[in-house]
């Protein structure tokens, strides 16, 4: 009896295209448990997490209900945020802002004065300040929220229960450990 038969098996019992697969697959599955990689857990050993502020600006969102917005973000006290198309987690409201509409009016005497717009359609409009507080990675190229940078200019989508609507980030406070 040969070893190996006309038809490529071993012993003429099984093939070794069989025996090679299988041998493979025990290869990969060993390498898998006994030499992890590193990707993985976001939570990484050595890098500091701080307490950070960020300021996001609200200019001209328009909302049938501007109170009841500002209200409803208030209470719900956290915003859930996405960066670059990729959502970063549920971040606290600090605070929130609302900043008044105003309009330059010129004087008799050559000066500017501002005064409130009187336009109707500005009751639907909202302008505000957001101060976003938590606590993020601090790396040499500074905060990182969900695997993103923020800095000043970074868009941010803000989400809400009833809300979405895109932002930009004004100022990035990184604060002392309290």
């Amino acid at each position: 009896m040969a070893i190996i038969d006309s038809n490529g098996r071993l012993f003429g019992k099984v093939s070794i295209l069989d025996i090679g697969a299988a041998v493979i697959i025990l290869l990969v599955l060993a390498g898998v448990f006994l030499f992890p990689g590193t990707s993985g857990s976001v939570a990484q050993l050595g890098v500091t997490t701080r307490p950070v502020e960020v300021d996001l600006m609200v200019r001209g969102l328009t909302v049938a209900e501007p109170q009841a917005l500002v209200t409803s973000m208030r209470e719900e006290g956290r915003l859930n945020i996405i960066i670059r198309n990729q959502p970063a987690g549920s971040v606290g409201v600090k605070e929130i802002q609302e900043l008044p509409r105003s309009v330059a009016v010129p004087q008799p005497d050559g000066s500017v004065t501002a005064f409130p717009d009187p336009r109707p359609e500005l009751g639907f409009t909202l302008d505000m300040l957001v101060t976003l507080a938590d606590e993020a990675q601090i790396t040499d190229g500074g905060p990182i929220f969900g695997n993103n940078k923020v800095k000043i200019g970074t868009q941010i989508e803000v989400e809400g229960l009833t809300y979405r609507f895109n932002t930009s980030v004004v100022g990035v406070r990184i604060l002392e450990e309290s």
